[in-house]
């Protein structure tokens, strides 16, 4: 695999990070996931903005030459260095505070690292889902950042898995719904899509983004950013979980309750048009 680290292109082994990283001692992170498909970068200017505001949040310097173009410009090295077979790739962007410093880092300024994967799309005929309750999501600003502390994305990723479940859903302090481990989560009542409120904790999703625009703008819908009491699954119609590889993940199954699917294969349709304007 080949790699760009601070613009530069490396295979696996010529990246040397130090044992000084502020990454890997202090979480001090955040990261980007996109996907390229179609010859194009999915949603980059709202991944790009997102970005920016993450960095400017945690009070990252962020150089004056990091533009959306020059963002674009170093995905893409990456994505013609690997020579992909197939034209549907996974991107990760990590951009980290240089090394050194305690808490207190002794510089401001940034490193970025850029890796790419070749993906292909998985489809379950079940896909089950089920409350994660060991950890909660704190509520609040920083959880909107896709930081690179996932403890406990991890944890219950490994609990998920035990138990034969495809995902799991994350509560906050208040018991309330935050997400799904790999993504956003939506529930449809009727003609109401509820999700949860950034202020519950949930990541500030780039899919979750563009299908709320959506149903506003299609009005077939009213949209509702709220907080949802894990009662609710059980009250739902249908589930969903977003995020920018998958987009639209429908869950089929929660305890006893079956789900239906034929809103979200309506959203998947509204959202494919809106990824080529």
């Amino acid at each position: 695999m080949q790699l760009n680290y601070n613009g530069n292109i490396l295979s696996e082994t010529e990246v040397n990070l130090k044992f000084d990283n502020r990454a890997f001692k202090y979480g001090d992170a955040i990261f980007d996931t996109l996907k390229y498909s179609e010859n194009r970068i999915e949603f980059l200017e709202d991944h790009y903005f997102r970005l920016m505001s993450s960095m400017r949040m945690l009070r990252m310097k962020i150089p004056m030459h990091v533009t959306l173009e020059f963002y674009e410009s170093e995905i893409l090295k990456v994505i013609k260095a690997n020579q992909f077979k197939t034209d549907t790739a996974r991107i990760r962007v990590s951009i980290f505070r240089r090394d050194g410093g305690l808490y207190l880092p002794e510089k401001q300024g940034i490193n970025f690292l850029i890796e790419a994967k070749e993906h292909t799309e998985v489809y379950f005929d079940r896909y089950e889902i089920e409350l994660y309750k060991d950890f909660p999501v704190f509520s609040g600003m920083l959880s909107n950042l896709k930081t690179t502390n996932r403890l406990l994305n991890v944890v219950a990723s490994i609990y998920a898995d035990e138990n034969d479940y495809q995902n799991c859903v994350l509560l906050n302090e208040k018991k309330n719904i935050v997400e799904a481990i790999q993504g956003n989560i939506f529930l449809i009542k009727g003609t109401t899509v509820f999700t949860p409120a950034l202020t519950e904790g949930c990541i500030q999703g780039i899919i979750r983004k563009k299908l709320i625009a959506i149903l506003q703008k299609h009005k077939d819908f009213t949209i509702v950013e709220t907080a949802i009491s894990p009662f609710e699954l059980l009250k739902a119609e249908e589930v969903f979980i977003t995020n920018s590889i998958t987009h639209i993940q429908s869950v089929t199954n929660y305890r006893k309750k079956e789900y239906q699917v034929k809103v979200a294969k309506k959203l998947r349709k509204l959202l494919a048009i809106e990824k080529l304007i």
